[in-house]
């Protein structure tokens, strides 16, 4: 495949969400897996960052887990300018082995898991546009970066996300051994639909107990990087909270166009790697074959991520 040289961009042009000619580029000659391009990034992009960074703060102060808090000081971000990649694996790597590695897009769904068994993180390096800091329906830099890899200095956690990952090669396994390609199918489609929300309602949207009784902590990256999610998750009398239900989890399906109404609650981060242990089970069990409809959808592309894999 032809690389993509970041020379061949004016210094400063942007790294602007969707508006990123380096990424496009990468994109058409099918580059997944890229270096960052620093000296593209604008001080409008810098901006972005410290913005971001500099409201979200003492709400993490106030809502944030004291795994997440740590991690954040351990990471020594700096809150003025969009982070290199590697400044922040220097820091995270000796702490647990996990990696921030830039992509240029969307990660085929096994591709994704798989990288979070081999302690890569799939990493986004664009940034949202900083006169729009609310809302973003793909992910960005800051959420990857300010949001994810925070937890991944936690070694319990960490832990957790290779296990949930060593699930994608279970599930990649047990369907290889389907003869009927619609049953194949089929069953593959239910068990993504399974991981999927699994990953959203406890890596994404997660709350733990707090140190006190009927205190609530968030750790899920998708509350962690939104301003205003963040403190609704935790005060707004109209979001559900319930103890996490592996059997709710995997049936339940979500849209992520707004604040999330229902969350799950887990006790420890051991307590999430648990989870994940009776996750792989119920797939070999078989008891993730017939989960419910409804949202998200599985895509041709995430499909084929599994049924074309050395095990």
């Amino acid at each position: 495949m032809a690389q993509v040289e970041a020379t061949s961009f004016p210094a400063g042009i942007g790294m602007t969400t969707t508006q990123a000619p380096f990424i496009e580029d990468a994109k058409a000659h099918g580059r997944l897996y890229i270096e960052q391009p620093y000296q593209l990034y604008s001080e409008q992009n810098h901006e972005a960052w410290r913005r971001l960074y500099h409201r979200m703060l003492p709400r993490w102060e106030k809502y944030a887990n004291e795994h997440f808090l740590k991690g954040i000081a351990n990471l020594c971000l700096d809150p003025n300018k969009v982070p290199k990649l590697e400044d922040v694996n220097q820091f995270l790597c000796p702490l647990t082995g996990f990696r921030a590695k830039a992509v240029s897009g969307y990660v085929p769904a096994f591709q994704f898991f798989d990288c979070l068994r081999q302690r890569d993180f799939p990493t986004t390096i664009t940034i949202r546009d900083a006169s729009k800091l609310d809302y973003l329906p793909e992910p960005d830099i800051f959420h990857d970066i300010a949001g994810h890899v925070p937890m991944h200095t936690d070694k319990a956690f960490a832990d957790t996300l290779v296990r949930f990952g060593e699930c994608a090669r279970t599930a990649a396994d047990i369907v290889s051994r389907i003869g009927d390609e619609e049953e194949k199918m089929r069953r593959l489609t239910s068990i993504i639909k399974a991981m999927a929300r699994f990953f959203w309602f406890t890596i994404e949207f997660g709350l733990m107990k707090g140190p006190k009784v009927g205190e609530f902590k968030a750790y899920g990256s998708g509350l962690l990087s939104s301003f205003g999610e963040l403190a609704y998750s935790i005060d707004s009398p109209d979001v559900q909270r319930y103890p996490v239900q592996i059997e709710w989890v995997v049936n339940q399906y979500f849209e992520i166009d707004h604040y999330q109404p229902l969350l799950f609650v887990v006790d420890s981060f051991d307590h999430l790697f648990s989870l994940v242990g009776t996750l792989e089970k119920w797939m070999k069990d078989g008891r993730l074959n017939n989960v419910s409809p409804g949202e998200p959808g599985v895509g041709e592309e995430d499909l084929k991520s599994f049924l074309h894999i050395d095990l």
